[in-house]
């Protein structure tokens, strides 16, 4: 069965954040540019498209000079339990590097920890886990 896939278009940046979720979650990064693609609007090196496969899944390119970039509200990309505890810490303190933590991730009065996190792309992210 498939699954959705986060496709997001980035201000001009989509090099920059694809390679950061990179850092931040390992995996096998593929970028491609619009040269590669023999495309001729925009600059040759803008991402035209670009994957970051492995635990955590996310593909994107720049917006074009008509297109839309990343806005998001009520939306929130879900890593409940993807990973153990100690690297969904680790993964939630990363994103929160020059992002903005919307709220901790610890504990919470219903027994599981989660938290929230908008990383410095524009991303919003709830990161938890079971006890």
């Amino acid at each position: 069965m498939t699954a959705p896939q986060v496709y997001v278009s980035f201000p001009g940046t989509a090099r920059e954040a694809l390679t950061f979720y990179a850092d931040v979650f390992g995996g096998e990064l593929s970028l491609h540019t619009h040269q590669d693609f023999g495309r001729d609007e925009g600059t040759p090196d803008a991402i035209a498209h670009g994957t970051l496969s492995g635990m955590v899944a996310l593909a994107g390119s720049d917006a074009g000079a008509d297109g839309k970039s990343v806005r998001f509200e009520g939306l929130m990309l879900s890593l409940l339990g993807t990973a153990e505890s100690h690297v969904l810490h680790e993964w939630f303190d990363r994103l929160a590097e020059g992002g903005s933590v919307v709220d901790p991730l610890g504990p919470k009065p219903w027994g599981a920890s989660d938290g929230q996190v908008i990383d410095r792309h524009g991303l919003h992210w709830l990161i938890g886990y079971e006890s």
